[in-house]
């Protein structure tokens, strides 16, 4: 009796391991007016010798971080040969770089492996984790973790 227990027992608990994943929350729709809740402020940097704008995120992007979202934008190529590559609200004519947008019109997509490549201004969506860096000057404020390609749609 007490074996046939502990088998029950044990295949029930691997069984919800297995399914675990499928049950798991569908990432949040992000839209980037959202992520427009942060101010900048100036911060010395030692490293570099220079005053640079540095972000306080405020709460609604701060409940953001380590979330699993899903955000829509245009892509914009980094750095082709490492498989760097932005995601950013506005096509590459009026980025953050380009354009007259604010740093908070982009995110870094950090891929796990070698991406596939994509095209300046293809308008792509992504899943992944958000992650919000106020310290680190040579990252982007928002960075997409392990960002998954989803389905395209018309619009």
């Amino acid at each position: 009796m007490r074996t046939t227990v502990l088998k029950y027992y044990l295949w029930l608990r691997l069984s919800l391991v297995a399914i675990a994943p499928a049950l798991a929350a569908p990432p949040e729709k992000l839209s980037w007016d959202r992520l427009r809740d942060v101010t900048f402020k100036k911060r010395w940097y030692p490293e570099e010798n220079m005053i640079l704008l540095a972000p306080k995120f405020g709460p609604t992007v701060k409940a953001l971080d380590g979330k699993a979202v899903s955000i829509t934008g245009y892509m914009i190529p980094i750095d082709l040969e490492s498989g760097l590559y932005a995601l950013s609200r506005y096509p590459m004519s009026g980025c953050f770089f380009c354009g007259g947008a604010g740093p908070e019109s982009v995110m870094t997509l950090k891929f796990t492996g070698p991406p596939r490549q994509f095209k300046t201004d293809d308008r792509r969506s992504f899943s992944g984790t958000l992650r919000l860096n106020a310290d680190n000057p040579y990252e982007m404020n928002y960075i997409l973790e392990k960002p998954i390609l989803q389905p395209t749609t018309r619009q």
